[in-house]
């Protein structure tokens, strides 16, 4: 059967067989036989198509899950395991914005533990090196944080929260290279990136934040752990509505 999920992802950046063959650097009859034969690619040319198409590896070959070598990168990706947020060493937190030097990149309800242990103008200080930073809190009007603050026992006190996080992150949303939206999802996970580094706070229901379990993570060649994570917010993030004034939000907050 041929992979029309290969075919698309490449008319979707609207690249022919021969250019797609030249940034990945084989032959264009190689990529032939990928699309029309289903071909799975050598590691070293899944990993360079796949950054060149921006989609997950597993969605164009999914019988690399089986792989050992694919398995294997994966169990390396990961660094540490925290059994709640609150295990996890303060200097950790801090060290993500500290040492990032290219992105970070925060999904969150509230958060509000993050700008209270961590002055957020450093997000702001970075962000003027040429570092993007990207801030995803939740719609405090939105269903998906009535929902949640209904399910951890908190109510309306989790959208409150999500208005003081806020005003943490208002004096740097008008820097160059800091964007802050607002998402209206169910999360599963809280997702902190910086550069190759990231913790992933997991989500279980009835429970808050802090006392779930924390991944630490680290992106490996091969390993597909960290991008699984990045994908999932970049998805969130598309779907998010872009804001740059927390004064609106605040008064647009109508608290049922």
């Amino acid at each position: 059967m041929p992979n029309e999920r290969l075919r698309g992802a490449m008319s979707a950046k609207g690249l022919t067989t021969q250019r797609c063959a030249e940034l990945i650097g084989v032959d264009p009859k190689t990529v032939e036989r990928w699309i029309t034969r289903d071909r799975v690619p050598h590691r070293a040319h899944r990993i360079a198509a796949v950054e060149l198409l921006g989609v997950d590896e597993t969605y164009l070959w999914p019988s690399v899950v089986d792989d050992p070598r694919v398995v294997s990168a994966g169990r390396a990706e990961m660094v540490e395991f925290y059994p709640s947020r609150s295990a996890v060493p303060l200097e950790l937190w801090r060290s993500l914005i500290q040492q990032a030097r290219e992105s970070v990149d925060i999904l969150v309800y509230a958060g509000l533990f993050l700008p209270e242990l961590h002055d957020v103008t450093r997000l702001g200080e970075r962000a003027r090196q040429g570092c993007r930073i990207r801030v995803l809190l939740a719609d405090p009007n939105g269903a998906g944080v009535r929902r949640r603050g209904d399910e951890e026992g908190f109510g309306i006190g989790l959208a409150h929260r999500v208005l003081l996080s806020l005003r943490y992150y208002e004096p740097i949303v008008a820097i160059p290279g800091v964007q802050l939206r607002l998402h209206d999802t169910t999360l599963y996970a809280s997702i902190f990136r910086a550069d190759e580094t990231m913790l992933v706070n997991t989500h279980v229901y009835g429970s808050t934040a802090a006392h779930n379990p924390v991944l630490h993570l680290r992106r490996v060649p091969g390993g597909r752990v960290v991008d699984h994570y990045l994908a999932s917010f970049d998805r969130v993030w598309t779907q998010a509505k872009p804001t740059t004034n927390v004064d609106a939000v605040i008064a647009a907050f109508d608290g049922r």
